[in-house]
């Protein structure tokens, strides 16, 4: 723990190492950041994934197939109880795929998320033990039109 950082922002750091840590495509920092056993982790659309191997195995393919990732993060709230703390926020994501010519970034692809992250305190800092990611259904013009009497 830096000195006198409180444990709030030490989780906060943790927080935000995690997702610079997906941002550098940096799977060896991502998997040190997680807890040993009992993991699991929830990306959007995806099943419940538990254990460290099937939660640092999606990661390993999100990486794989993602060519550019950048994390925004809004609403962060930040909750400790004892070895144990919450956070929750809004990833304002941008990503980008495959490009069709070598040196060129892909199409762009905005999307919203709200996120749940759930650390234990350990002797070596805090680790995530859960993470739980649901996307934000954004309305289109279509549905505000739907809305209006005609």
């Amino acid at each position: 723990m830096s000195p006198g950082a409180s444990d709030a922002e030490e989780v906060e750091k943790a927080n935000t190492a995690f997702y610079e840590a997906m941002e550098r495509g940096d799977f060896d920092r991502l998997s040190e950041l997680w807890l040993d056993e009992g993991i699991s982790c929830v990306h959007p659309g995806w099943p419940v994934l538990s254990g460290r191997g099937e939660v640092l195995r999606s990661y390993a393919l999100i990486m794989a197939n993602t060519e550019y990732i950048q994390f925004f993060l809004t609403d962060v709230k930040v909750s400790v109880a004892g070895d144990t703390a919450l956070v929750t926020c809004t990833e304002n994501i941008l990503s980008g795929g495959p490009a069709e010519e070598a040196g060129e970034l892909g199409p762009l692809v905005g999307q919203l998320v709200v996120a749940t992250n759930v650390f234990r305190r350990t002797p070596d800092g805090w680790r995530v033990w859960s993470h739980h990611g649901s996307p934000v259904l954004a309305e289109t013009d279509s549905d505000e039109d739907e809305d209006t009497p005609a």
